[in-house]
């Protein structure tokens, strides 16, 4: 596993890829390279998401899972306990240590 500065850097990226792929997509909605493109940016993301969520927190709502979520327990105020993981934290963009 990546550590978590790693993940986020990884979430970025891939994120901007995605973003921009969809400003193509927006005028260019045929091009089976950039659907191509597209899917397989969006796979990665959303597997990236999910390994951030369980072994940190959620960063969108999507991605919140009791069951799954922070199995390292860090910075959370619940250890051992299914909790609402979207209050774990502190989040990146609140000033997390990254």
């Amino acid at each position: 596993m990546a550590d978590q500065k790693t993940l986020l850097k990884q979430i970025t990226e891939v994120s901007f890829t995605v973003n921009d792929l969809t400003l193509y997509l927006d005028t260019h909605p045929v091009d089976e390279n950039a659907l191509t493109a597209f899917k397989q940016a969006m796979d990665q993301r959303k597997q990236l998401l999910k390994t951030y969520a369980e072994n940190f927190e959620p960063l969108t709502i999507n991605c919140v899972c009791p069951d799954t979520n922070n199995k390292t327990e860090t910075n959370t105020k619940y250890a051992g306990q299914k909790h609402f993981t979207w209050v774990d934290g502190p989040l990146p963009w609140e000033g997390g240590n990254l």
